[in-house]
């Protein structure tokens, strides 16, 4: 899945809690401007992305790897697009009645 300025690939977790990794390619940015987008995507999936899907009780790996465009997007916009992400997952995975 492709979200602005992230891509995502979701699969089920082998184990029984959820898993997330981060993909940081340089696109010839120096390693100052690659660890600071680095560090926010390990935020934001710490707080926002793993406790939603224990919370919901779902076990998948997710892992996320930044675009060019993650270099110049804000905060505010990869928690956007990380939170869109996890609300698709978690509506997709609950059950139909």
């Amino acid at each position: 899945m492709r979200h602005g300025p992230l891509e995502f690939f979701v699969a089920p977790a082998p184990c029984d809690h959820p898993r997330f990794g981060i993909i940081v390619p340089r696109y010839r940015r120096k390693v100052v401007a690659r660890n600071i987008v680095r560090r926010r995507l390990r935020e934001l999936g710490r707080l926002h992305l793993l406790p939603r899907l224990r919370s919901a009780t779902l076990s998948f790996d997710v892992l996320v790897r930044a675009r060019p465009e993650a270099y110049g997007a804000s905060f505010t916009d990869l928690r956007a697009e990380v939170e869109r992400l996890t609300d698709r997952l978690c509506s997709d995975a609950s059950p139909s009645h």
